[in-house]
């Protein structure tokens, strides 16, 4: 008997139908994969191959096209929510969502972010949370915590130079428009399934037509942070769950 052959009665785990063989080019460790492979199995579950369009922006994300098979609209930095709010107007029965970093939502497209969730545009934000510019060199974001050491804050971020971290998830919560914000992480199994289970709610809420929702999901940088993928992981849960605590801070939909 040929033990590389798996039997569909033994068969308990595959990779998802819409991820792509092409490897990644995120670092060993990142959390973009396990997101990516989330937000894959949730489109597959809802059966909306076909009838999903993901933006993505500039950023560590910036080639997630090459990973999910469904279909994707670049957008320029920080743009993304401007884009998928155009996206949506056009195609109500698309299910619309933007991938995005914390240097591109936070920073660079705080102005479309807010005022998109404010009009409470029916499309999902996912929002990846490392607390630094990952992609670009590993500069400070804003949500780099206190203290913390970047390649352009190498003392640590103080105050009185840099201000403070901003909790974009806080803010959306106050915004009229929003329906659904969570803030979730991937470093164990549990919040996996946990955060998994926030992305389907939020793309129901969407295509319910219930406006808008954000899932933010706190992640590690261990190359930005230069820190193995264990110790990284260790530093998010000692330090960013501090600042960034997890749960869901908006759901208009149990009401």
């Amino acid at each position: 008997m040929d033990n590389n052959i798996i039997s569909p009665e033994n068969l308990v785990y595959t990779k998802p139908k819409l991820m792509n063989d092409t490897p990644m080019h995120y670092c060993p460790g990142c959390s973009h994969g396990v997101v990516h492979k989330l937000v894959a199995e949730v489109i597959e579950e809802m059966g909306m191959e076909e009838k999903t369009v993901g933006v993505c922006p500039v950023g560590c994300a910036v080639f997630a096209y090459r990973y999910l098979d469904i279909d994707w609209q670049e957008a320029a930095h920080g743009r993304a929510p401007a884009v998928a709010t155009a996206i949506k107007r056009l195609w109500p029965d698309r299910l619309v969502f933007t991938y995005q970093g914390d240097g591109d939502l936070a920073c660079i497209g705080t102005c479309e972010t807010i005022h998109a969730l404010n009009r409470g545009e029916n499309i999902v934000v996912i929002f990846i949370n490392n607390a630094i510019y990952g992609m670009t060199g590993g500069q400070m974001a804003p949500t780099t915590l206190m203290g913390q050491k970047t390649s352009t804050c190498p003392y640590g971020r103080q105050p009185d130079l840099h201000g403070y971290p901003l909790k974009i998830t806080e803010i959306a919560a106050q915004l009229e428009g929003t329906t659904y914000v969570t803030r979730q992480s991937v470093e164990t199994v549990a919040a996996i399934r946990q955060t998994k289970k926030a992305i389907r709610k939020a793309f129901e809420l969407s295509m319910e037509g219930k406006g808008s929702s954000l899932v933010e999901v706190v992640s590690t940088c261990n190359s930005g942070w230069k820190l193995s993928p264990v110790k990284a992981n260790e530093w998010m849960k000692e330090n960013m769950f501090k600042f960034y605590p997890k749960g869901t801070l908006k759901d208009t939909s149990e009401k």
